[in-house]
């Protein structure tokens, strides 16, 4: 009878303890400092100082209508900064090439990096948007096969171009997505299409909205139409890769002919320095290399005009 008491008490105590250890168990497991709530980090200096140029720069070029770097070139570039934002960017780059220049070789290395610092920035969104055409470019033969699965599968053209979007990488899906957007507020769909075979510059987007535009005018198997289409693009994607393995010598001849008197000027200044010094300090001298750059741009155009060839 003793051991009833006992047994009791233990009983008890037992689920005594399992109800603590699941409350315990229950309650949460996240940090204090997790449950407050969030703050944000407070800005550098050098955050505010580049927020207040961009927002100075950005009215500035709004009252004077300043477009050295516009929205076109950027968009083009796939770039998604305002005019202001790479506009303080290309200021940064010359502030530092100023710095390296003044350390290198003075003053007027320091002056000539600060005005090339423009021309660099527009040599960067060309060299961007040459790169995101081509790689649309590239896309063009998939985008067109994810078009035709949609219109057979049912969809109409337009849902057929957002699941494209949805379904393909950057460039295509971001112009794809923009022309449904423009689309969907008013636009019309053809328009939308010419535009952005301008701004991809692509002849063969052209095709595609030429196609869309006249089976909306008079019906047909628009499917078929993409296929069809979509196997001239291939072809002409083959002739195009065979012309470019063929010129691919012409240009690096080029190349070599271009650097070849840079070259031969560097090498002599390296293995006898005293030997170039009255190029560069008697006026024939002087007059030798404006000659010399002039007829090697001259020659680079010329070259680059051969073996350029239009197809």
């Amino acid at each position: 009878m003793t051991l009833l008491p006992i047994g009791v008490g233990l009983l008890f105590t037992s689920v005594l303890l399992l109800g603590f250890v699941l409350l315990a168990a229950g309650g949460t497991s996240v940090p204090l400092d997790r449950r407050r709530p969030v703050q944000d980090q407070p800005d550098s200096h050098l955050s505010r100082f580049a927020g207040s140029a961009v927002h100075l720069f950005d009215g500035f070029f709004a009252r004077h209508r300043i477009r050295l770097f516009n929205r076109e070139a950027l968009d083009d570039a796939g770039l998604r900064l305002s005019q202001a934002d790479f506009f303080v960017l290309v200021l940064a780059g010359a502030f530092v090439g100023a710095l390296a220049g003044l350390v290198v070789a003075g003053p007027l290395l320091a002056i000539f990096l600060v005005l090339l610092a423009p021309f660099v920035g527009h040599l960067v969104l060309g060299i961007l948007a040459g790169k995101r055409r081509n790689a649309f470019d590239q896309q063009l033969s998939d985008t067109l096969q994810l078009l035709a699965g949609g219109l057979r599968a049912g969809h109409s053209i337009l849902r057929a171009i957002d699941a494209a979007a949805t379904e393909s990488q950057s460039p295509t899906s971001e112009e794809m997505r923009r022309v449904v957007t423009e689309t969907s507020l008013g636009r019309d769909l053809l328009a939308s299409l010419n535009d952005t075979s301008e701004r991809m510059r692509n002849e063969d987007f052209v095709w595609i909205a030429q196609a869309i535009q006249i089976n909306r005018e008079v019906g047909g198997n628009l499917a078929e139409v993409l296929d069809q289409v979509n196997e001239t693009i291939r072809e002409r994607s083959e002739i195009k890769g065979h012309i470019k393995s063929l010129a691919a010598e012409g240009k690096f001849s080029a190349y070599i002919l271009m650097a070849m008197p840079v070259g031969i000027v560097a090498m002599l200044m390296l293995v006898n320095p005293g030997y170039m010094n009255v190029m560069f300090t008697h006026p024939l001298g002087w007059g030798m290399m404006a000659a010399s750059v002039i007829l090697m741009t001259i020659g680079g155009l010329w070259m680059r005009k051969i073996i350029d060839l239009k197809f």
